[in-house]
């Protein structure tokens, strides 16, 4: 498996791939539901990350077949030990391929990734009620370090 960085030839993959897991992440919580022009947003979003050299979306190949995605972004916290960080803000693994060990791998090669761009931590969030994403999370060695909380304003 390796992890491939995308190009703008590899929008529609990666605008397919976010649709599914943020259709997935409605169930979660009301603030996840998606807006009706939802793919014209999430292709210019990918846009923007072609020209954000703190964001890197990569394709998850194997055995030379696309299976996922990730995006990192790159960031830090000057006043801290532990300042500079790589967080993963998607990763998703399509359907057909999960429980096969490719989002360890996955989490490794981020791993690997953090460490040449001279990172010392990895950062990760998730939808609370995402029970099986918290457990993933900790089986691959991240701990819980903070709560996010969110309001709708009406």
């Amino acid at each position: 498996m390796e992890l491939v960085e995308a190009t703008a030839s590899d929008l529609d993959a990666l605008v397919e791939r976010w649709y599914s897991l943020a259709k997935a992440m409605e169930a979660h919580d009301e603030l996840n539901a998606l807006v009706a022009d939802v793919t014209e947003n999430a292709d210019s979003g990918f846009r923007a990350h072609l020209d954000d050299e703190a964001v890197t979306d990569y394709l998850v190949v194997h055995e030379g077949e696309t299976i996922g995605f990730v995006t990192l972004r790159e960031g830090n916290h000057p006043s801290r030990q532990y300042s500079q960080y790589l967080r993963i803000v998607n990763l998703a693994v399509d359907e057909a391929y999960r429980d096969r060990g490719h989002g360890t791998e996955i989490v490794e090669r981020v791993k690997d990734i953090a460490r040449d761009r001279g990172c010392d931590h990895l950062k990760v969030s998730c939808e609370w009620q995402n029970g099986g994403a918290r457990r993933f999370y900790r089986d691959t060695g991240f701990r819980p370090k903070q709560v996010d909380f969110a309001q709708p304003l009406e």
